[in-house]
């Protein structure tokens, strides 16, 4: 393996966004790991992959438990060595009901994934950044436009989006000490499995149906890869990328 090869590894890298980025990275170069829960979408990304000529790794993980986030991250070094880039991607949201009718399992099963599964990722990823040479690296977090605003009964989704951010911010502040950068990517309305509804219209904050705007992967993509490119001592620090006309500035 050559010296300049880049290493990155996504999680929830089986679907939509994640799958998106990690074959847009084989694309420049990088050997990706791609982790997530199911097995089968992890093997057909990383056999896309194999077909740009990258190296590609699919590791079945749960980002909520500490033990397979370990287990994650070992299988990464001894695959390729280092990690020069987390994509902390894999989230889920809770059925849509009333807040005050959200189990506490819903409730849990969110946080874990979203939350707790980014902040086990991280703290793994600076332990293999600050002690790999050449040292550092680069986290990116997927928030949401819920970071800044909720879309109506997404408690779970929107609180933990939400602290995210304050995630971000703290990874960021806590690990220029070790040449980790960390940045956010807010997206809005990419077209996915997760926003297929859309085209059918979902429901708003004033109670109206309505059909929402969408975005290709594409550009989603390649709004990560403007980021991984960016040597360390630069840093896209938050960015939101959207569709133009969905329903977020101006209150609708």
């Amino acid at each position: 393996m050559g010296s300049m090869t880049k290493v990155a590894l996504v999680t929830g890298g089986g679907t939509g966004i994640g799958k998106a980025v990690a074959l847009a990275l084989a694309g420049e170069g990088y050997a990706v790991v791609v982790a997530g829960r199911r097995k089968e979408p992890l093997e057909a990304t990383a056999e896309d992959g194999s077909k740009l000529g990258a190296r590609m790794l699919g590791v079945p993980a749960d980002v909520g438990d500490p033990g397979s986030v370990r287990a994650l991250f070992a299988k990464t070094v001894e695959a390729f060595g280092r990690l020069d880039l987390l994509f902390n991607n894999a989230g889920s949201g809770a059925p849509a009901v009333p807040l005050e009718e959200v189990t506490f399992e819903q409730w849990k099963s969110v946080v874990d994934a979203n939350l707790t599964g980014t902040f086990l990722c991280t703290q793994e990823a600076i332990k293999v950044m600050k002690n790999q040479q050449p040292r550092g690296g680069r986290i990116v977090n997927n928030g949401s436009i819920s970071a800044h605003a909720p879309r109506p009964n997404s408690a779970p989704y929107t609180a933990t989006k939400h602290a995210i951010t304050g995630l971000t911010r703290s990874t960021s502040l806590d690990c220029r000490k070790y040449d980790i950068a960390c940045g956010q990517i807010d997206i809005g309305n990419a077209a996915t499995e997760m926003t297929q509804g859309m085209v059918n219209g979902v429901p708003q904050a004033n109670g109206d149906i309505a059909v929402e705007p969408r975005i290709e992967l594409e550009y989603v993509a390649r709004a990560l890869v403007y980021m991984a490119s960016l040597p360390l001592d630069a840093n896209v620090q938050f960015m939101t990328v959207m569709a133009t006309k969905m329903p977020f500035i101006g209150r609708g």
